[in-house]
């Protein structure tokens, strides 16, 4: 497995010797003494040599050597890194905060500070609460949201004429849109929030909860969206046709990829959307509402994030046999751990069902088994989870609100669920009742791209407020892209 998963042993001296216990009474007082003396001069010169017996430590000592008592050594303690007390440090805190628009921890974070009177920071203090005043508070029902699907790295591999080439076209956006997509939406004042902030459960007067509209200040002409990714879970089919393997911890601690290569080797970089995000927000925090990132959605059949996490996986003797040393409880181990790491980088986490089903359609023992199937096999891994992203569009409900006394309203919301979100190609699609959030989203990807072109159809506007789709489109696709269907 990857090193970043191996846990660090911290150092501790090794071979303490086991005193004797052999009885003394039958050795003559004379040889004790002279067997004493020469243990005390032997020990003086052990005493002398230590230093450098440490620095040799490691080196091959022989079984004799290992056998001598020492003092139990550590190495000493790293000093830890510590915050800038300065007026300096707690300035530069607070405006990572404010560029992410949170000018009321900004503030605070002066306030508190040791600095609070100093002519710097009231001036700071001062230009935070005028800023604050002038935000502009977004409509919770004009808030956009794009989605995507596993990212293509490699066109030549993804779009190579087998049998998958077409659904990829369809359905799969590549780097080099994303990327743009991004940068376009950046110039265009779009700022990223969690569905968490569009609306939220809070308990009422009455002791019972309910959905309010959430407070998303921003200053004028910036606008609120959500993102979310599906399918994050590195499906075997998928294994080289140009796509990430696994994600996993990286060394700054942060998500990123495994990516595997032709010769058989193992790169680790930025090669999805989560790594993708992070690199872009580094260089453009306002891009972020608050530290707000996309909302990651897996299933479960194949397990997750490109861990073979699924019970099926404990009996399936072919993958085993390719897979020598296949362990579950590690593949299990780890995946929560980068499930972790995401939502501590930002990232929300959602359910796309365990199998991949259409929940508007399915029977209603179906629906039931693979909700019972998330629940057991997928959220003992993500920890709760309370947003639902349906697989193909799907929904349990027309675009009325729903009727929440609905079987399959409350399979859903008894397992927690209280975001729930389609597929819809309008701007907007919000519905906030008064125990759920419901909102459409819109997929950026070959098919809606493709069909978007003005040579394609001139009176198609669908993406005109995100980007100028001539130039975001990929034209190394094989085109026509495949009507969907």
């Amino acid at each position: 497995m990857d090193n970043d998963f191996q846990s660090r042993e911290t150092k501790s001296a090794r071979g303490r010797r086991k005193r004797s216990r052999n009885p003394l009474d039958r050795v003559p007082y004379s040889v004790l003494v002279g067997t004493l003396a020469v243990l005390l001069v032997i020990a003086g010169i052990l005493a002398v040599r230590r230093p450098h017996a440490a620095q040799d430590a490691g080196s091959g000592n022989s079984a004799e050597e290992t056998r001598e008592e020492t003092v139990e050594e550590t190495e000493p303690e790293t000093e830890p890194e510590t915050e800038d007390e300065s007026a300096e440090g707690f300035l530069a805190r607070a405006e990572a905060l404010a560029v992410q628009y949170d000018y009321d921890g900004a503030i605070n974070c002066l306030k508190e500070s040791p600095w609070a009177e100093d002519e710097a920071v009231l001036g700071k203090i001062e230009e935070y609460e005028g800023v604050k005043a002038s935000l502009v508070r977004q409509d919770p029902s004009k808030v956009t949201h794009v989605f995507f699907h596993t990212l293509v790295m490699d066109n030549s591999k993804a779009f190579d004429g087998d049998r998958r080439e077409a659904g990829y076209n369809q359905v799969m956006t590549t780097k080099s849109e994303f990327e743009k997509i991004l940068q376009s939406m950046y110039d265009r004042g779009f700022v990223l929030v969690r569905l968490h902030d569009i609306a939220y459960e809070t308990t009422g007067e009455d002791g019972s909860p309910h959905f309010v509209p959430g407070d998303i200040m921003l200053p004028e002409g910036k606008q609120a969206f959500v993102m979310s990714q599906d399918d994050v879970c590195y499906y075997e089919y998928m294994e080289g046709d140009g796509f990430a393997t696994k994600m996993i911890i990286g060394e700054d601690g942060r998500p990123t990829n495994e990516m595997k290569m032709d010769d058989g080797s193992v790169q680790v970089g930025s090669f999805d959307l989560v790594p993708l995000l992070d690199d872009f927000i580094d260089e453009h925090p306002d891009f972020s509402y608050r530290g707000a990132k996309a909302c990651i959605a897996f299933t479960g059949y194949n397990g997750i994030l490109g861990y073979r996490t699924d019970p099926s996986y404990e009996t399936n003797e072919d993958y085993k046999a390719a897979h020598p040393g296949f362990d579950i409880e590690e593949e299990r181990r780890q995946a929560a751990e980068v499930v972790q790491c995401l939502r501590d980088d930002g990232f929300e986490i959602a359910s796309h069902s365990w199998g991949h089903r259409n929940m508007g359609t399915i029977s209603m023992d179906d629906f039931r088994a693979d909700t019972s199937k998330w629940e057991e096999r997928v959220e003992v891994l993500t920890g709760p989870c309370d947003i639902i992203l349906f697989p193909f569009g799907s929904d349990i409900g027309d675009w009325h609100p729903y009727d929440t006394g609905s079987e399959r309203f409350q399979v859903l919301y008894q397992a927690g669920f209280r975001y729930f979100c389609n597929v819809d190609s309008n701007q907007y699609f919000v519905q906030i009742g008064d125990d759920y959030m419901r909102q459409g989203r819109r997929n950026l990807d070959g098919y809606r791209m493709y069909y978007d072109l003005p040579e394609t159809n001139p009176s198609k506007k669908h993406l005109d407020d995100l980007m100028d789709v001539e130039e975001v489109f990929d034209r190394s696709r094989p085109v026509p892209v495949p009507p969907m269907g």
